[in-house]
């Protein structure tokens, strides 16, 4: 290892499942990395405070103390301004105060911020939309929600009075009014409820007969059954349905894919452009392409968070 490495940033990506970390130096190369499982409740907050350290204390003290930013991004909804895990569903928190907790315990600052939120700014930012203005990042997944860059700025909600600056939830947009399925959010006929990994192996079992462990299964039986078929087909209808009001107010110039039925690779990006091509009459087919980092574009964008202070 170099004497001087440089510029060196600690990133926390937590998830529902897991909670993945590393440091790394400016050019992106990984120093020191580990994942743990995410507990459930308040002693996330624990886990992460001891992932941070145990990375911190994997490196040399010389190396240690040129760590001297760091970011944590939540799922779920969060209020980075008072650094507020408001709440998630998917790991029972609610209005947990961070606060300086992080930044106390690692002797640097700590910013707190959106897993989908700053990894969707990774991609349009740095990944697959690097040099374009207007792009559309969905993150698809076990919910679907995603981020918009109008003019090369991130378009991100008031914090209001909540202080949560929501973004892109193209999840619950609902599209199927009159016979869809119920959504968690109390609406009906949301697009996750259609088209999220979720929804596609339910409607897959639904139709088959067959229990299966997720949507990689439908997509892996494309070529040779034709229940799978109808199933995609099905989700990428409800997709595009819900993207045309947003497309037709920002006209974005492309459509990033990434989460975990991203997977299922231009399979996917095909069929939505494909479908995007039959529907739009008045403005342009944006392009549809995958996310360049795949499942680590929350730890991208947390280190590049971290060492720029805003997504900007």
């Amino acid at each position: 290892m170099a004497d001087t490495v440089g510029d060196l940033v600690l990133a926390v990506d937590v998830g529902g499942g897991t909670t993945k970390g590393e440091i790394t130096d400016v050019d992106g190369v990984v120093l020191a990395a580990a994942t743990i499982e995410t507990p459930y409740g308040e002693p996330a907050f624990e886990a992460i405070d001891g992932l941070g350290t145990r990375l911190l204390n994997e490196l040399p003290p010389a190396v240690s103390d040129q760590v001297t930013r760091a970011a944590v991004i939540l799922p779920g909804l969060v209020d980075p301004e008072q650094a507020v895990a408001v709440f998630s569903s998917n790991l029972g928190w609610r209005n947990v105060k961070v606060g300086s907790r992080f930044a106390d315990s690692w002797g640097m600052p700590v910013l707190i911020d959106h897993d989908v939120t700053v990894a969707g700014w990774a991609e349009s930012r740095f990944g697959a939309g690097r040099g374009v203005d207007d792009v559309c990042v969905l993150i698809l997944g076990t919910g679907i929600s995603g981020t918009l860059s109008v003019g090369g700025r991130l378009v991100r909600g008031p914090a209001g009075q909540s202080g949560v600056a929501q973004t892109g939830e193209f999840g619950h947009i609902p599209v199927r009014y009159r016979d869809g399925l119920p959504c968690p959010c109390g609406n009906v006929g949301c697009v996750e409820t259609v088209a999220s990994g979720p929804a596609i192996a339910r409607a897959y079992a639904g139709r088959t007969g067959r229990e299966i462990t997720g949507a990689d299964v439908v997509f892996a039986a494309l070529d040779t059954d034709p229940e799978a078929r109808a199933v995609v087909a099905d989700a990428v209808d409800a997709l595009a349905a819900g993207l045309l009001g947003v497309l037709h107010a920002s006209c974005p110039e492309l459509i990033v894919l990434g989460g975990g039925l991203a997977g299922a690779g231009t399979v996917l990006t095909d069929a939505l452009h494909t479908r995007l091509t039959e529907l739009l009459r008045v403005i342009p087919v944006p392009r549809v392409t995958l996310g360049q980092f795949g499942i680590r574009a929350g730890l991208i964008g947390a280190a590049e968070l971290a060492r720029s202070g805003s997504l900007l």
